[in-house]
């Protein structure tokens, strides 16, 4: 069967407008889909979950998200109620403008930032109000223990200053501090790092007791998807093996020991929220293995980055090489954390890509993600002054006070259509971001409790979006730009959207 809706659309007039096979692909799948576990209830609170491959809702759809980075990395490490920092009209500008995922910064210098174990409540608090006004835009919060090089010390941020314990001989002199990420490679920095993971002076566990903490506060939190526990971790001395070799012995004796011991501190208070794990830093989206090995917990997840390095390069100042080169690069990225995700157990998401205003590059990581379906977080929706910037590229407004001068023509590259939330099994997703052109099929799950849910781009279809389905039908758009298909049976259901060409 056929159905045809055409909707029009409100049109929004655009406003004034980081980082560093489909063969395999198909047994991936296969492998995933078929550990899939039960869905959580219906009256369940509203948070995601991990069935196989795949974040679940409460209904049990699947969710991919389109989201950004919220890390205010200067004290107090939340930003403020005002037009620069974030408030309720932020929320419902992401809302408005199909962006349901926000990756927030609650720092650990801000959870206990004067002892270990101390806690903080009023940060807690202030985070409050942002985490409420995102929950109440039914946007998806992971709650993000961000770091860069340490500690403000290094020109950084995000370990309290009571976890630096200068080691010797570094401790008798003055702290080298070069420009972010340059930082990292200091002897300084490897030997730190060395000690975090082998909780001399107890630093470790502190970081496990604040991520308790954390997790305390909003286990019960409406819309959560989890804790991603410790921001582009740095391997220390082996550093150097990592960026050859992918360094398996520091995984096996620190890294994954580590972060075992953070997810055992979260399931004391919090026993089935998200656990995000990430990899050693240097091998964030690069042609490096991973090697973390399987996790004992159905609900983790795998945090990695995408950046390609002719985009950093040019966040540094230096020439841009090639940029196609970078759509090779970010299909290895995906293909990779599918393999890694795949052999921890775990969902993967890309939370971090872009830092950039180059259009190209964000299509190509946008682009790689829908064939993957993959969900994703945008770094970063504002500037904020961020002290390990070298750019005003990264944001998506001119001027973070106002909300007219985001950038329109990165705005058009990362506001999409997309499946936000499916009753069934995606198969192939495709959005074309200078036509608007949109193809998803899936096959529906008998049943569900909720229907499919489309996201319809407001920015896409000044005619008005013609709306094709076959295999079920579809409502005209409705609340929020989206789109409800129910299927007619169970049969695959495949859904075409593109702009209603003017009369004649």
């Amino acid at each position: 069967m056929k159905a045809r809706t055409t909707g029009r659309l409100r049109h929004h007039k655009p406003r004034r407008l980081r980082r560093w096979g489909l063969v395999l692909f198909a047994a991936l799948l296969f492998a995933a889909e078929a550990r899939v576990v039960a869905a959580p209830s219906a009256g369940a609170v509203a948070q995601l979950h991990r069935e196989g491959r795949w974040l679940v809702d409460q209904f049990g759809r699947v969710v991919i998200v389109h989201g950004v980075n919220l890390v205010w990395k200067r004290a107090p490490y939340v930003p403020p109620d005002t037009a620069e920092g974030f408030t309720a009209a932020d929320a419902t500008w992401l809302a408005e403008h199909g962006f349901n995922g926000a990756r927030i910064g609650t720092l650990w210098a801000g959870v206990t930032p004067d002892a270990p174990g101390v806690v903080d409540p009023t940060y807690l608090e202030r985070w409050d109000r942002v985490v409420g006004q995102l929950a109440a835009n039914q946007i998806w919060t992971q709650f993000d223990f961000h770091q860069d090089q340490w500690n403000e010390t290094y020109g950084g941020e995000g370990a309290p200053h009571w976890a630096l314990r200068r080691p010797a001989p570094f401790d008798s002199l003055p702290p080298i501090t070069p420009e972010f990420p340059w930082g990292y490679w200091t002897p300084e920095q490897a030997v730190l790092w060395d000690n975090f993971w082998a909780d001399r002076d107890g630093v470790q566990d502190g970081w496990a007791a604040a991520l308790r903490a954390v997790a305390r506060r909003w286990r019960d939190q409406p819309y959560s998807m989890g804790y991603d526990v410790i921001n582009e971790p740095w391997a220390g001395t082996e550093y150097a093996d990592c960026a050859v070799t992918g360094c398996a012995e520091h995984y096996r004796t620190e890294l994954q020991p580590a972060m075992e011991r953070a997810r055992a501190a979260i399931r004391q208070v919090d026993p089935t929220g998200l656990i995000w794990y990430e990899p050693q830093q240097l091998a964030s989206g690069r042609d490096i293995p991973t090697f973390y090995e399987p996790v004992d917990d159905e609900q983790v997840g795998y945090s990695w980055h995408n950046y390609c390095p002719q985009i950093f390069l040019q966040s540094q100042g230096l020439p841009l090489a090639d940029v196609e080169a970078c759509a090779d690069y970010s299909h290895e990225a995906h293909r990779r954390a599918l393999q890694q995700s795949d052999r921890m157990g775990a969902v993967g998401m890309m939370s971090e890509f872009g830092a950039t205003d180059n259009v190209r590059a964000l299509a190509i990581d946008t682009d790689a993600a829908d064939r993957n379906f993959g969900s994703w977080m945008h770094w970063a929706y504002k500037t904020w002054n961020d002290p390990t910037t070298a750019d005003t590229n990264q944001g998506l407004f001119a001027s973070d006070g106002d909300l007219d001068s985001v950038k329109p023509d990165k705005l058009r590259v990362l506001v999409r259509t997309y499946p936000q939330a499916t009753a069934g099994i995606p198969r192939a997703l495709s959005f074309d971001s200078e036509t608007g052109d949109f193809h998803y099929a899936y096959d529906p799950r008998p049943a569900s409790d909720a229907p499919t849910e489309i996201f319809v781009s407001p920015l896409h279809y000044p005619n008005g979006a013609q709306i094709t389905v076959e295999g079920g039908s579809a409502t005209s758009p409705g609340r929020g730009n989206r789109i409800q298909i129910t299927a007619d049976g169970s049969g695959p259901v495949s859904v075409t959207i593109r702009d209603r060409l003017p009369a004649g």
